[in-house]
């Protein structure tokens, strides 16, 4: 795994005690939504996204969320919070009947939206990504964010290749 850029977001915590990685959890986001490549998610997972920038961010620039990593459109991997620690990514969630999923999992954000398909690029690094944490937790359930909270979310949206991620990290 090369991580290309490492910072510090101010939005984690510890995981609770005894707490041990047993989830990877698949988003996408974009900000402002369908635009890529801007500042704006390192703005928001480090606290500090302008609110005026754009109309949308007055929704969301107060947000205190953040997550272990980022792939960026070009397959860049940035990384945001140490996987030991508890990223703020899942929001109320459950997963096999286990609630507060940030507990036990490790968040990956995929520069993206629902409706646009994702980058050879990106699936590369995911796929070494994921590698990778297997190699250092064991084999991890993967879930997308829509499957940890239904009705609530719905990335990585329908263009997401679920088959080929998975024979991807077999």
């Amino acid at each position: 795994m090369k991580v290309d850029r490492v910072l510090e977001s101010p939005h984690y915590d510890e995981r609770p005690e005894g707490a041990k990685v047993e989830l990877l959890v698949i988003h996408n986001i974009a900000l402002p939504p369908g635009e890529y490549g801007g500042p704006w998610i390192d703005d928001l997972f480090m606290g500090r996204l302008d609110a005026k920038a754009h109309p949308y961010f007055a929704e969301i620039a107060a947000l205190k969320v953040s997550s272990h990593f980022l792939i960026r459109r070009d397959g860049a991997l940035i990384q945001y919070v140490p996987v030991e620690k508890r990223a703020w990514h899942a929001g109320v969630s459950s997963w096999k009947g286990r609630s507060r999923c940030n507990d036990f999992s490790i968040g990956v954000e995929l520069e993206g939206s629902d409706d646009v398909p994702f980058s050879e690029p990106q699936y590369e690094a995911l796929a070494s990504l994921t590698k990778s944490l297997f190699a250092r937790h064991g084999k991890l359930d993967i879930a997308g964010h829509s499957d940890i909270a239904p009705g609530r979310k719905t990335d990585p949206g329908p263009w997401f290749d679920w088959d080929r991620f998975r024979a991807s990290v077999k």
